[in-house]
């Protein structure tokens, strides 16, 4: 559901919430990461699949979305006999933090942009039709 800024400040958010308007977090990616967060090592993504009571097809979606995002780290586990897998761990927090931070100050500087040239599209044409009640 999407909302306006106004309703996102006036909502109490919280650290999940935080992860869904950056990052575009579905539900079962939240509860994925919050699993990879609680866990005492890395997880493969069939362990990830039985914790959150999922297919591993669904899981693996979930995952891959929060590897992309850079909220995961991917790790390659080699077989002696040959073969291999992967386990997924979180990214260290302060990495992720100075991500957010990134984000949120490249967005507040488009932002910047567009509200100046909302005021200079506006101005222009209210001074235009300011112009032409005086006229008459």
């Amino acid at each position: 559901m999407s909302s306006s800024v106004t309703d996102q400040l006036n909502r109490n958010m919280q650290c999940e919430s935080l992860l869904e308007c950056l990052y575009g977090l579905k539900p079962l990616d939240r509860q994925c990461y919050g699993t990879m967060v609680e866990s005492d090592g890395p997880l493969t993504v069939d362990e990830i699949a039985v914790r959150v009571g999922r297919e591993r097809s669904t899981a693996y979606r979930s995952i891959k979305r929060l590897h992309q995002r850079g909220l995961l780290e991917k790790e390659q586990i080699n077989y002696d006999d040959g073969g291999y897998y992967h386990v997924y761990y979180p990214t260290d927090p302060t990495v992720v933090t100075r991500e957010m931070q990134r984000t949120l100050s490249d967005w507040y500087a488009k932002m910047g942009t567009l509200v100046r040239e909302f005021e200079d599209t506006y101005d222009d044409a209210h001074e235009a039709l300011t112009d032409d009640d005086s006229s008459r």
